[in-house]
């Protein structure tokens, strides 16, 4: 869509998003647009930008199939909470769909993504360069809560690491903040130098060495954790799904608070669709716009 839309943020009116036109937008603010047309007046919208076309940057090979894609876009880079993610459109009509992608850092106006080549569609991204455009749509979905002093461990699998580093980020501006990072890899650990440019304390682990389980082992061994201390210990994770059921059981049989990214299969990316549908204790939700972040215990995942 080139037009602009309201997306609800929090509270789900029959499941549904409304689109206008920017001339149809009334500027006095979302309760008198709300309360003419759909009699919900305690409803509140948050605008988004339309799908429109962004300059490529920069697009740098990290790793046999893993790419790091920068972008101009100002609403994204001056908007988009960690976690939050960017549809990309394909150039081939014959490509419907678009494909997700989280937010992995913001400079003044641009942003970056980091993804690997699965298919036909992340192929045509991976040959972008400097100066092409794509069609992109975005920021999408709830981020992480990181609004409290805390000590932020930050744990990953594979391709799951850019919304940590976009998370790392944010937490850095927070003197009142501790964060840890640990990252696992199927081989080479294409992020860590990225993730070190906020984080002191990057641990990382490739499959043959082990899992992210093993290295929270081995730091808890060490009392890198104060499980009684004043900050309390908060666990962000995002990637494969068997690897965030560990953790979210790591986290429960220590009391921990933990917030997963889900990554699942998306039509939309802003609920209309129901294509990404999750399981929780409410019943089932939509990953794209009531999410991606779920809290473990939401989940059931203990």
């Amino acid at each position: 869509m080139s037009d602009g839309m309201f997306i609800q943020t929090r509270k789900s009116l029959r499941n549904a998003i409304f689109t206008l036109r920017e001339d149809a937008y009334d500027s006095s603010g979302a309760d008198s647009f709300s309360a003419k047309s759909l009699h919900a007046d305690d409803l509140k919208y948050t605008r988004l930008l339309g799908r429109r076309a962004i300059e490529v940057l920069d697009n740098q090979k990290l790793d046999e199939g893993v790419y790091r894609l920068v972008l101009r876009d100002d609403a994204i880079a001056k908007t988009a909470a960690p976690a939050q993610f960017v549809n990309l459109y394909s150039p081939d009509s014959t490509t419907m769909l678009p494909r997700p992608f989280g937010v992995a850092s913001v400079d003044g106006d641009t942003f970056s993504l980091i993804f690997a080549v699965i298919g036909k569609g992340t192929a045509e991204f991976s040959e972008l360069k400097a100066g092409d455009t794509v069609d992109a749509l975005g920021p999408l979905g709830l981020g992480f809560d990181i609004s409290k002093p805390a000590h932020y461990v930050l744990v990953s699998g594979g391709l799951g690491v850019p919304p940590l580093i976009c998370a790392a980020q944010a937490i850095a501006k927070n003197k009142n903040c501790k964060v840890t990072a640990v990252l696992g890899y199927r081989d080479n650990h294409f992020a860590d130098s990225f993730m070190k440019e906020y984080v002191d304390n990057v641990y990382s682990i490739s499959n043959a060495q082990g899992t992210v389980i093993t290295l929270l082992n081995e730091l808890e061994q060490e009392n890198h954790f104060d499980f009684n201390g004043d900050l309390p210990i908060v666990v962000l994770s995002c990637g494969p799904m068997p690897m965030m059921k560990a953790v979210a059981h790591w986290t429960h049989e220590r009391n921990v608070k933990c917030q997963l990214s889900l990554e699942a299969r998306m039509g939309c990316g802003y609920g209309t669709c129901v294509a990404c549908v999750v399981d929780t204790l409410e019943g089932r939700l939509k990953v794209c716009n009531e999410g991606p972040v779920f809290d473990s215990e939401r989940l059931g995942w203990e």
